[in-house]
């Protein structure tokens, strides 16, 4: 069988992904550096060499960070938002250092990350910004109050980032995974019938199953963010992609 060449979409392009040591943005980082890109992978708990570490709550850890990569790689092209936490509990049990916590990584930092990154690409008038959220933003969930009601936050941020920063030539997207085979979606089940019940869906949770059939690899995540990342998506900005099988019935 002939082999089919990997096309070299983002050669001589530098891209910065958070959150990037383990599921879905490390396969993030995978896919665009085997698409050409400079990959500069950031984590809180790096792993590894080829991560660097990053707390994206820390406004001035972010912009020490960025502008040290672009002295050292040139500008950034793309910047991929994945860094994120769960903390899973119903409402009246949620503490307020969780609620916090949560909204610090998945809104907050985004903010951050995305502030010092879109006024360099603002200044030079070219970029793309996507930023992994969860189609809990637009779906009630029980036991994931603050984990939704931060990815609605953060995907109303972009689309208002998207509107901002759309004269200057940068485009603003999210991609929005359902239940994906990451660390995080395991730590959710409990027990032997929890992977059945995603799939099938759960009366006792008000949750539907997945019409798909299946739980996606973070590499079905990644795909959708190298997508809306390049060229081939030069006219899409402020867009919600859903990649979840099917499961939130779009919703």
């Amino acid at each position: 069988m002939e082999r089919i060449a990997v096309p070299a979409e983002f050669t001589g392009r530098t891209v910065l992904v958070t959150g990037a040591a383990q599921g879905i943005g490390a396969a993030v980082a995978r896919l665009l550096a085997a698409h050409g890109a400079e990959v500069v992978a950031c984590d809180l708990r790096p792993s590894g060499p080829t991560v660097r570490p990053l707390d994206v709550t820390d406004a001035d850890a972010v912009e020490a960070l960025v502008e040290d990569v672009e002295r050292e790689h040139g500008p950034l092209d793309v910047l991929v938002n994945v860094a994120g936490v769960l903390h899973a509990a119903p409402v009246l049990e949620t503490s307020a250092e969780d609620w916090q916590h949560t909204f610090a990584v998945n809104t907050t930092g985004v903010f951050h990350t995305c502030r010092s990154v879109g006024r360099r690409m603002a200044a030079r008038g070219r970029g793309s910004i996507v930023t992994v959220g969860s189609n809990a933003a637009g779906v009630p969930r029980t036991n994931m109050a603050a984990y939704a009601a931060s990815k609605a936050a953060t995907t109303m941020f972009m689309r208002c980032l998207g509107l901002e920063l759309a004269r200057s030539g940068v485009r603003c997207n999210v991609v929005s995974p359902g239940s994906t085979d990451t660390a995080m979606q395991r730590a959710l089940w409990t027990d032997e019938d929890a992977e059945r019940r995603v799939l099938d869906g759960d009366p006792a949770g008000y949750r539907v199953g997945i019409p798909l059939g299946r739980i996606a690899a973070p590499e079905d995540v990644a795909e959708a963010v190298l997508f809306l990342a390049g060229d081939r998506a030069r006219h899409i900005t402020m867009h919600d992609l859903y990649v979840d099988g099917g499961a939130t019935l779009r919703a």
